[in-house]
């Protein structure tokens, strides 16, 4: 079965609910599973390395996964309108995926949560969507054809999937981001499929 990566960090869990949530749509396509990864914290003063797995949730990334994905949606909370650090720190380690061209033509999707409606979720997404770009990839996003897109009064966006925690973080994920989530999951592993049938 083809895979693709769902990479993502996540602080409160938000993050994480939604990658699990966009793993379930990938795997309603046929052929296709999600490999659920995440990105190691870091911090402006190391002492020690990170454990080689964290204490739960997804293993970490490694370099191995991007080269044998399919396709790949990421996802980071929101910092001041633009992706975390930690998984800014791990796109800027992907040069030598880059140089070899190794996610070159592969579907991509993004996916975000805020505390607040206005908090960053499409900056933060758009700003996600560069290293991608540069990266070759083949950006994949939610159309207004699905009809969540127009009726949320919560996250989701044509950018990528997204939810709205609320002011302490007290919001669950609402019924058009789940949807949401969902969708962008098939989506991208749909493209997938599509595009390794006709290579």
């Amino acid at each position: 079965m083809a895979e693709i990566l769902v990479l993502y960090y996540s602080r409160s869990g938000k993050t994480a609910q939604l990658a699990r949530l966009i793993a379930r749509g990938v795997e309603e396509v046929d052929g296709m599973q999600a490999r659920l990864r995440s990105v190691p914290p870091v911090a402006p003063v190391t002492t020690s390395a990170a454990p080689p797995e964290p204490d739960e949730g997804a293993p970490y990334v490694v370099a191995s996964d991007l080269g044998e994905c399919a396709g790949l949606i990421l996802g980071s909370p929101t910092r001041f309108g633009n992706m975390a650090a930690p998984m800014k720190f791990f796109l800027d380690s992907t040069g030598a995926q880059w140089a070899s061209g190794a996610l070159v033509g592969k579907p991509a999707g993004l996916f975000t949560a805020t505390h607040t409606m206005h908090g960053g979720q499409e900056s933060t997404l758009l700003s996600m969507m560069l290293p991608l770009l540069h990266h070759g990839m083949l950006i994949v996003g939610l159309p207004f054809t699905l009809p969540a897109v127009t009726q949320t009064r919560t996250g989701g966006t044509p950018y990528g999937a997204s939810h709205v925690g609320g002011p302490s973080g007290e919001n669950t994920l609402s019924e058009d981001e789940r949807d949401l989530a969902r969708a962008l999951g098939q989506r991208v592993a749909t493209v997938a499929a599509r595009l390794a049938r006709n290579a």
